[in-house]
């Protein structure tokens, strides 16, 4: 198995991702920030931010499977969502087990950062998340 995910003693918890991933493989896949848009380019889930991450996961997905690889050999996902406040956390989540069966995201999930931004490129996107894969 060339991807496997851990938290040990002594770092925070509970948290809903492990703290750290360890990869053996040697074929690393490098998903671009996905975000809530369909193939035409057309917005998704305005001003929803639960609908917007489960979109955003999706594409996120779908690249990973064009790789051969799925959520279960991710090392790595960054999450960039505009002005963020702790009061975002539920519908934040939401958005992630809303697609959670539905991509197999492994639980807790893989290492994984949130980091607030005042903006992404066009005002109505509200997150943005990037993937990190490692395969044999």
């Amino acid at each position: 198995m060339p991807v496997q995910r851990f938290s040990p003693d002594g770092l925070m918890q509970p948290v809903p991702y492990h703290h750290v991933a360890v990869a053996t493989g040697t074929r690393h896949v490098h998903v671009a920030g996905q975000i809530a848009r369909d193939g035409s380019g057309r917005a998704q889930a305005p001003g929803d931010l639960a609908g917007q991450v489960a979109h955003a996961l999706r594409g996120a997905g779908a690249g990973l499977r064009a790789a051969g690889a799925g959520f279960g050999d991710v090392v790595r996902l960054t999450f960039y969502v505009t002005d963020w406040s702790p009061e975002k956390i539920e519908p934040f989540l939401a958005g992630v087990e809303r697609v959670a069966e539905e991509l197999d995201l492994p639980r807790p999930l893989p290492p994984a950062s949130l980091i607030g931004v005042s903006h992404l490129f066009e005002p109505d996107v509200l997150v943005e998340v990037e993937a990190t894969a490692v395969l044999d």
